[in-house]
């Protein structure tokens, strides 16, 4: 009832009730949706038909023919800690909106900037990751692996980015009092894009880095 009275009051009733620019936003969600599923179901299939590499599995330490030793290049505690920001990210924007439907311009600056923190925490790690990767030898083009990890991490990384990118826009309006509570709706919209990567993320991690 209350999309469909603000719906109403801004002249942008459409036939479901919905704010066109929330319909708009469910509409690119499901897209996307696809998108990665057809990524992760990529990885999956081949899962198991990895051709040599850096090693048998990035999971596990391998000696090379020539009798060089390699460690694990997948750094499970580094990832868990990110992933687990990455959460918490999507509790914080929640409460973000609560404050900006309130009014309370200060819980809505305090909320989105830890949100803002736990973006950058995780965009940083990935960076670091895809760094740490390619100094082990392994990159888009070592093997089927290779190309398969850095497409599906990569784009959710972007997608990551481009919603840190939007969140700080959103926080900047806020910090001049531009996100009254007649406006909360475009952090709304901001925040469902971002619990849907945080959702993705949610299937990437066990996928890519606990299932071996």
């Amino acid at each position: 009832m209350a999309d469909h009275a603000h719906a109403l009051e801004h002249g942008l009733e459409t036939s479901t009730g919905l704010d066109n620019r929330k319909l708009a936003i469910w509409t690119f969600i499901g897209s996307e949706c696809l998108f990665f599923a057809s990524l992760i179901s990529n990885f999956l299939v081949h899962k198991r038909t990895w051709p040599s590499g850096p090693g048998p599995f990035p999971h596990d330490a391998w000696v090379s023919p020539s009798g060089q030793h390699f460690e694990p290049i997948i750094e499970i505690p580094l990832v868990t800690l990110g992933t687990a920001l990455l959460l918490f990210s999507s509790l914080f924007v929640v409460l973000a909106l609560a404050n900006a439907q309130r009014g309370n311009r200060k819980g809505l600056l305090l909320w989105l900037g830890l949100t803002l923190l736990c973006g950058f925490f995780f965009v940083g790690m990935q960076v670091y990751e895809f760094s740490h990767f390619v100094h082990k030898g392994l990159t888009l083009k070592s093997n089927l692996y290779g190309a398969s990890f850095f497409t599906l991490t990569g784009f959710h990384g972007t997608h990551v980015t481009l919603g840190v990118i939007w969140l700080l826009t959103l926080w900047i309006e806020a910090f001049r009092g531009k996100i009254p509570p007649a406006k909360s709706l475009n952090l709304e919209i901001a925040a469902l894009y971002w619990h849907f990567v945080d959702v993705v993320w949610i299937v990437i991690f066990p996928v890519v880095y606990l299932i071996q």
